[in-house]
């Protein structure tokens, strides 16, 4: 009987299996976009055990663990031992199947520890004794996990009054993999809560020497911050938004909007949307200006329970598809930066698929031949980080673009062992290819060009595009 994880795994018919193993498999990885934590890196962490590793910010797991009824106390609380967590995690795998959090978890055990056995409450405590044992062992550390797996380029998720202070230092360390920061701006954004963005503003004044009084003086200090970031060699930026907004806001608008909301008033719909306007276009063209590419992540409604937030704060497992219609936003914004000559090399990700067909078109709109792929539709992200969503982003963006320009798979991670999800993309991807070669969609004639193809998605199309 074959082992679950297998050298085959995903890959059904010959054409795949050969694109995988002589393509794909040995390609290095580009995390383009990820929530590793750049401290811990720097510090080359260590993880005390197994439970740690694995369930100490995963908020998958914890979605699936809450809905296979396991109590709070074993998911986030303070008053239980990560044994205690994990044995609840392995409990609750079995009822994972289908779910990716199934092959995720073993393609793990299997990358990292080297462990074929499936996790049960049966196997769970040899599987735990195993694994904890080699995480103290060297190789096991955070920069030795993140070298297992061959990968060149990590670029973080920051904010523009981080200091960088641990990217710093990596640079200036013997550590093989770069490791970039990423510029996440959307606190600068968040006039919707006045408190909050008042003691925003005050920290941006702070590190950037900027006596920020109006809407000037605030893009004049977001300027010292890009500039900052990008001595500290960031090329890219990410918006992390609910949707995309292109409202008319002249300079004394949005102006009057900041003064207002800095006195603690709160704004009115209106308002908000007028001032995200101005700052996503302004945001938008320190980008182009500077040669970085700009990343939207859309589609997200975030802290939908109250109750939970309270309890835990954000990014803890209560967020989910949103059904915004952005169309219409995305489309002006996007001309408005391209009929002034300000339109970056730009990603988009949909949370939404009923917005694939949508994308794949909108980015035909704003190719203009200076780059490949200059627009991307960027791939299956968060509840789309799966199987099926993965081939419907790709076969949309077959059907309407060029997959072949596809700049490929990211991890969206916060977890230092997640980088099998590279390889559960990869063997999708080539399952997917071969599966239209063996049906006769695409020639058997052409497997050489199509082998190309897939190592410039896999790897080459993304080093290109970004410039690493």
């Amino acid at each position: 009987m074959k082992e679950f994880i297998h050298e085959d795994f995903l890959l059904q018919n010959e054409f795949a299996k050969k694109l995988y193993h002589e393509h794909s498999e040995g390609m290095p990885i580009i995390d383009y976009h990820c929530h590793l934590s750049p401290e811990a890196i720097a510090a080359d962490r260590r993880f005390d055990d197994l439970g740690q590793l694995w369930l100490e910010g995963d908020h998958y797991k914890w979605r699936a663990m809450r809905t296979n009824g396991v109590g709070e106390k074993y998911i986030t609380g303070n008053e239980t031992t990560f044994r205690e967590k994990y044995d609840r995690w392995a409990e609750t795998v079995p009822y994972t199947m289908r779910n990716p959090l199934y092959a995720w978890t073993h393609l793990e055990l299997k990358r990292v520890f080297g462990i074929s056995r499936i996790l049960n409450p049966s196997t769970a405590p040899e599987i735990w004794e195993e694994c904890t044992d080699l995480l103290h062992k060297s190789g096991f550390s955070t920069r030795g996990l993140i070298k297992k797996f061959n990968v060149e380029v990590i670029c973080t998720t920051d904010d523009p009054v981080d200091n960088l202070e641990h990217h710093k230092k990596l640079k200036d360390s013997d550590f093989e993999v770069k490791v970039l920061p990423a510029w996440r701006s959307d606190r600068a954004m968040a006039v919707e809560n006045p408190p909050k963005f008042k003691d925003y503003v005050k920290t941006l004044s702070e590190v950037s020497d900027t006596d920020i009084k109006g809407f000037d003086s605030l893009l004049e200090a977001l300027r010292k911050r890009h500039h900052y970031f990008a001595d500290a060699g960031c090329i890219l930026s990410d918006h992390g938004t609910e949707q995309f907004y292109s409202e008319e806001c002249t300079a004394g608008e949005a102006d009057n909007i900041f003064r207002k909301v800095v006195s603690g008033t709160n704004l009115s719909h209106g308002e908000v949307l007028k001032f995200k306007s101005a700052m996503l276009y302004e945001l938008a063209v320190m980008d182009a200006e500077r040669g970085w590419t700009q990343q939207f992540h859309y589609g997200a409604i975030r802290n939908n329970n109250s109750r939970m937030l309270a309890m835990l704060g954000p990014d803890t497992g209560y967020d989910s598809m949103g059904d915004f219609t952005v169309a219409k936003d995305l489309s002006r914004l996007l001309d408005r930066l391209e009929t002034g000559g300000k339109l970056a090399k730009t990603i988009l990700y949909n949370l939404n698929p009923r917005d694939n067909e949508m994308i794949a078109t909108m980015i035909g709109n704003f190719q203009d031949g200076s780059v490949p792929g200059k627009i991307q539709f960027g791939a299956g992200w968060w509840f789309l980080d799966q199987e099926t969503g993965m081939i419907n982003q790709m076969n949309t963006l077959s059907l309407i673009g060029l997959l072949s320009r596809f700049v490929g798979m990211l991890t969206d991670s916060r977890s230092f062992i997640s980088y099998p999800r590279h390889e559960y993309f990869r063997r999708i991807l080539c399952n997917m290819i071969g599966d239209d070669i063996e049906k006769g969609k695409l020639p058997e004639t052409e497997t050489e060009t199509i082998g190309k193809m897939v190592e410039n998605i896999s790897y080459y199309n993304a080093r290109n595009y970004f410039g690493f």
